[in-house]
């Protein structure tokens, strides 16, 4: 009787081999969102925001002026605006060490996310920016691209929960009133060649990803050590010469 040879079976190893691959992958993927790993690179922070409009918290004249480019949808943003920014707040903003301006920079892969900023722009017309801007973070899971085809709806919520007029904030955004601003807010994102969200500008460093306090802290000291230092560097005015005790006299004058 002839001997039968078994041959292994090798589909069950190439089967296993692409799901590492495919593990790893999404590993990186998150990663990389998450703004894992991300370096600062140096930039010129006296760029000009042209015809960009953002949306200061804090004193216009503070030691450390900080930009952030966010979209409203973007996970890594909410992370941030949640976790870290509280106390960004409290221990910077308060305190008069810097000012943070917010700049949307709507990503087309986030379809809600244009309602969102313009929620927020007709929030600014009643003063209240910064608490939309913080319910759309706190509320992202119920509004965004996965939630529902209707974010307005849900906006509008939180637009009477923070104390708005409803009737005047729905009519801004049913014109859409503000969409030129935050065209013009993402068309300054691209120009200075943002690559994700959220990205920050503090002193001369782009810095990308949700950082933590500790790691935002350390940039904002760098940054009021440089311009302390800049401030040092200035050659002081030049003194004005001394008036004469008395006016000299005029040769030829009227008696």
């Amino acid at each position: 009787m002839a001997k039968q040879t078994v041959k292994p079976n090798t589909s069950g190893n190439f089967v296993g081999i692409l799901v590492v691959i495919a593990v790893i992958g999404i590993a990186a993927i998150a990663y990389l969102a998450n703004g894992k790993g991300s370096k600062a690179v140096t930039v010129d922070p006296n760029v000009p925001a042209g015809a960009a409009q953002g949306y200061l918290f804090g004193k216009a004249d503070a030691p450390v002026q900080i930009i952030e480019f966010g979209d409203f949808e973007c996970p890594s943003c909410g992370q941030f605006a949640t976790v870290t920014e509280p106390d960004i707040r409290a221990r910077l903003i308060a305190t008069g060490q810097v000012a943070f301006t917010y700049y949307d920079f709507p990503l087309d892969m986030h379809r809600n996310t244009w309602a969102a900023s313009n929620s927020a722009a007709c929030a600014n017309d009643q003063g209240k920016f910064w608490e939309m801007h913080d319910r759309l973070f706190e509320g992202q899971n119920d509004w965004n691209t996965q939630a529902t085809k209707d974010p307005v709806k849900v906006m509008k919520g939180y637009a009477k929960e923070i104390g708005l007029d409803v009737s005047t904030w729905q009519s801004c955004v049913d014109e859409a009133k503000h969409l030129g601003r935050i065209k013009g807010n993402r068309a300054e994102a691209l120009r200075r060649n943002i690559q994700s969200t959220p990205t920050f500008i503090i002193g001369d460093k782009m810095v990308p990803g949700a950082i933590a306090y500790d790691t935002f802290k350390a940039y904002v000291d760098s940054a009021a050590t440089a311009a302390t230092a800049k401030g040092a560097a200035q050659p002081s005015a030049k003194a004005p010469a001394t008036a004469p005790a008395t006016a000299p006299t005029t040769k030829g004058a009227a008696k």
